[in-house]
């Protein structure tokens, strides 16, 4: 018996190319429906962004000091981020789990279930860099946010995705019905939207909420993108990145742990 035949572990690809493969996998689906898959999130952030700006613009002209436009505009760009790789982590990895049995044949592959949900969560920050480069493009254009200054936006959008991707994994594996999303949805990232200073500055939180507000990922998306974009960068600023990085991890891992069995079962 030859060596090779005595370890066939040894013919498995790296790990570079098996995270690629599953990454290119959802690319290729993904963009069979580019147009269909891609408006509705692009779109969704500059709905807000006209009909709150403009709105609300002719009564509130600045907020900390910027103004209100590119206040709202900065903290839309993290929204995107947020919804679209919550989506594809949550309904998305559901239908593929339990109605089309996709990773069924995927796991078939010389792929371990770690590499499929890691590659899952590097494709969802991947959503998250391209809607926030596309949002921020547009409303650049537009003046509202200057490209210039902010074009390290995106990386922020991978990070935030990364981090909702690895979350959306964690309640996926506790979910057993498809409707039971909506109470991840409408409870906690909707509100989260509202509390997590994309609309109105933490601060101005009552002290009591504001602890909470901290806990949120999209609180540091939002005020890293705005160091970035706006205010310029200060040392908290570290403390977001670092939050962003060090909860992707830590929920990734348990988010990883629990659908392994869910996905060998």
């Amino acid at each position: 018996m030859s060596s090779n035949d005595q370890h066939p572990q040894s013919r498995r690809p790296n790990l570079f190319v098996r995270l690629f493969s599953v990454w290119f996998r959802h690319v290729r689906v993904y963009s069979q429906n580019l147009i269909s898959n891609g408006l509705p999130p692009f779109l969704e952030p500059l709905i807000f962004l006209v009909g709150l700006g403009l709105g609300l613009g002719s009564y509130i002209t600045e907020m900390n000091g910027v103004p209100f436009v590119a206040f709202l505009g900065t903290g839309l760009l993290m929204t995107a981020a947020m919804f679209t790789a919550a989506f594809e982590c949550s309904f998305g990895t559901f239908v593929r789990l339990e109605f089309d049995k996709v990773y069924d044949g995927m796991l078939a592959a010389p792929v371990t279930a770690e590499n499929l949900l890691v590659g899952e969560m590097l494709w969802a920050g991947t959503k998250g860099l391209f809607f926030t480069f596309a949002v921020l493009v547009t409303i650049s254009l537009f003046g509202i946010v200057p490209l210039g200054a902010a074009w390290p936006t995106p990386f922020v959008g991978f990070l935030t995705g990364t981090a909702f991707a690895a979350l959306s994994l964690l309640i996926t594996s506790f979910v057993k019905n498809l409707n039971h999303f909506n109470f991840y949805f409408s409870g906690f990232l909707s509100p989260m939207f509202f509390f997590a200073g994309v609309v109105f500055p933490v601060s101005d939180l009552p002290e009591v909420i504001r602890p909470i507000s901290e806990a949120m990922p999209l609180t540091h998306s939002v005020r890293l993108v705005r160091g970035l974009s706006l205010h310029g960068l200060e040392m908290i600023h570290l403390w977001d990145l670092g939050y962003l990085v060090l909860f992707s991890v830590l929920v990734g891992w348990f988010a990883v742990a629990r659908l392994k069995k869910r996905l060998i079962d």
